[in-house]
């Protein structure tokens, strides 16, 4: 049985655009080189194809240049890291943020200023709630 595609970015494709949205538009060899450095030595060909799959789902924009092919994001990091959260909020805390907030400062070391930055960030959105 076919597993039904995802919404969201594999891991290669979250390492694809990690690469790409720090330096773009770039060729495929140096994408595959810095993927390379990362511990990602990937076959070319493969590389290709997830990129080609990643501009049919319209998280990659990809031009000619001469002979070679050019990358570069559609998405931005905003955009896939807010559908990755809703994703996991959903799925793991039944939508509920308080549980997802709750499950995280429960499992992180968070620092004074932190939790300052965090009171002010919740005061924030309280007041624009009301508005």
């Amino acid at each position: 049985m076919v597993r039904p595609q995802s919404s969201l970015p594999t891991e290669l494709e979250l390492e694809l655009l990690n690469i790409l949205w720090e330096d773009s538009p770039q060729l495929v060899r140096d994408i595959r080189d810095q993927l390379a450095s990362l511990g990602r030595d990937i076959a070319h060909t493969s590389v290709i194809t997830t990129l080609n799959t990643m501009v049919k789902k319209k998280y990659l924009r990809r031009t000619k240049q001469r002979n070679a092919l050019l990358f570069a994001p559609r998405v931005t990091r905003d955009e896939i890291s807010r559908q990755m959260l809703e994703n996991v909020v959903d799925r793991a805390f039944a939508g509920s943020a308080k549980a997802a907030l709750l499950s995280l400062f429960d499992s992180e070391n968070i620092d004074e200023d932190e939790i300052k930055e965090l009171r002010q960030l919740i005061n924030r959105k309280a007041r624009e709630t009301r508005e």
